[in-house]
């Protein structure tokens, strides 16, 4: 199912900035999702630049909430990357093309001496 290009875009736009992608990555490793709280712990800034970037991975649909209590858990979902991800490689003429070997990859580029 291909993704319209707003939602592509909200995404991008997510996952584009390094400290929401690091955040990404630390919910995505989690199992059970993780609180706040529990992000906040893993990087050097305030609770609310957190919270921002919580929203924006929400509203791009990267991850879900679950409310318990007073506290929100995050989870990544899993789907939506997905998702993404055939939908850049479609975008990029690279859907449908076999995949070079990366050995074949690597020799090329040290033999033309990049």
């Amino acid at each position: 199912m291909a993704i319209d290009s707003t939602r592509f875009h909200r995404i991008s736009k997510a996952l584009a900035d390094p400290r929401r992608f690091e955040i990404f990555e630390i919910i995505a490793a989690s199992a059970d999702g993780l609180c706040c709280g529990d992000i906040v712990e893993c990087f050097s800034v305030a609770q609310p630049t957190v919270s921002h970037h919580l929203k924006e991975l929400a509203d791009a649909g990267l991850v879900d909430i679950r409310p318990e209590g007073q506290f929100r858990y995050f989870k990544a979902r899993a789907d939506v990357l997905i998702e993404y991800i055939d939908e850049l490689q479609r975008r990029a003429g690279l859907k449908g093309k076999p995949r070079e070997p990366r050995e074949s990859r690597e020799s090329k580029r040290v033999s033309s001496g990049k």
